[in-house]
C-alpha cells in the first residue's frame, strides 16, 4: 500500500471514518473476516486463564467486530473509539460490551486497575501522526501508554495488532511503550510471507517475568504448539452454542434481559428460519 493510500494519511481518524465509511467497514464481509482473525490471535496472545470470564479493554474497538470476538470467548469487554460514527453503527449492532467515546492520545479514562487485559486491532499506527499543530506523537504515546498501564491489573498483558507504515514507527512505538513502565516486545507472524505477515505488539503490566510469545510461522514454532493453539480455540467453540441457532440466540436475549434491555418474548418461534417469498408459492 503507497503511503498516500494508507487511511492515516488521509484524513484524523475521527473523519475519515464518517457515516459513510463506519458503514461500509461493517458490511464487508472481507473486514469482517479480517478482524475476527487478527482478534482470535490477539485474545490467544493475552493468555488469559481458561474458563474465567475476564474484563477487557478493546482500544479502537470501531463497531464492535473485535469486540464480538471477546463476547465469544465468554469475556466482558469495554470499547473506546474516537469515531463517534463507528460507535453509533456498534449500538445499532448491539454489541455487548460498554462503549467509551474518546481519543486515546489524551489518555485512559479508567480507574487504576480495573482491567484483566486490554486488546487493539488496526489502531495504534494512528497515533503516530501530527492531525492537529500541537499533536507530538511521542508525546501522545507516552501519555496512552502510562495511563493504560495505570488502569491495567498488574501482570495483565495488553495487546496491540498494528500496520506500521515504517522502522522508525515501530521504534517510536516500542521505546514510549517501555519508557511507560510496560516490558514485553514484538510478536511476528509469518515474517516471511508478505501476504500473512502481521506484527503484535505484546506488552506486560508488572507481575514479574513473563514470557513473550513466539510469532506463528517462525523456525522456532513448533507443530505442538500450534496444535495447543488449535486445541484451546476449539474448546472455546465447542463450549459456544453455533452462532444465529437456536440456543445461541436465547442465551444472547438472556443476557440482555440481566442488562434491563427490552427484549422480544421467546416462542416456538424463536431462531425459526422465516421461508422465502419462493419457497412459499
Amino acid at each position: 500500500m503507497a503511503a498516500r493510500d494508507r487511511p492515516e494519511h488521509q484524513a484524523p481518524p475521527e473523519i475519515f471514518y464518517n457515516e459513510t465509511e463506519a458503514r461500509k467497514y461493517t458490511s464487508n464481509s472481507r473486514m469482517i473476516e479480517i478482524q475476527e482473525k487478527l482478534s482470535q490471535r490477539a485474545i490467544e496472545l493475552l493468555a488469559l486463564p481458561e474458563d474465567t470470564p475476564c474484563y477487557i479493554l478493546d482500544i479502537g474497538c470501531g463497531s464492535g467486530l473485535s469486540g464480538e470476538c471477546l463476547t465469544d470467548n465468554g469475556h466482558v469487554w469495554v470499547g473506546l473509539d474516537i469515531s463517534p460514527h463507528m460507535l453509533e453503527v456498534a449500538r445499532e449492532r448491539e454489541v455487548e460490551g460498554d462503549l467509551v467515546h474518546g481519543d486515546i492520545g489524551y489518555g485512559m479514562p479508567f480507574r487504576p486497575g480495573s482491567f484483566d487485559g486490554a486488546i487493539s486491532i488496526s489502531a495504534l499506527q494512528w497515533l503516530c501522526n501530527a492531525d492537529k499543530k500541537y499533536h507530538k506523537p511521542h508525546k501522545r504515546l507516552y501519555t496512552f501508554f502510562s495511563t493504560l498501564y495505570a488502569c491495567l491489573s498488574r501482570g495483565a498483558r495488553a495487546v496491540f495488532q498494528f500496520y506500521p507504515e515504517n522502522s522508525a514507527q515501530v521504534e517510536l512505538i516500542t521505546s514510549q511503550s517501555m519508557r511507560a513502565g510496560f516490558t514485553g516486545g514484538l510478536v511476528v507472524d509469518f515474517p516471511n510471507s508478505a501476504k500473512a505477515k502481521k506484527m503484535f505488539l505484546c506488552l506486560f503490566a508488572g507481575g514479574g517475568h513473563q514470557q513473550l510469545p513466539q510469532g506463528l510461522g517462525t523456525e522456532s514454532d513448533s507443530d505442538v504448539k500450534n496444535q495447543a493453539g488449535n486445541s484451546a480455540r476449539q474448546r472455546w467453540k465447542d463450549k459456544k452454542s453455533a452462532k444465529f441457532s437456536r440456543d445461541w440466540i436465547l442465551e444472547k436475549k438472556e443476557k440482555r434481559r440481566k442488562q434491563g434491555r427490552d427484549v422480544p418474548t421467546d416462542s416456538k418461534y424463536t431462531a425459526r428460519k422465516r421461508k422465502t417469498l419462493a419457497s412459499r408459492r
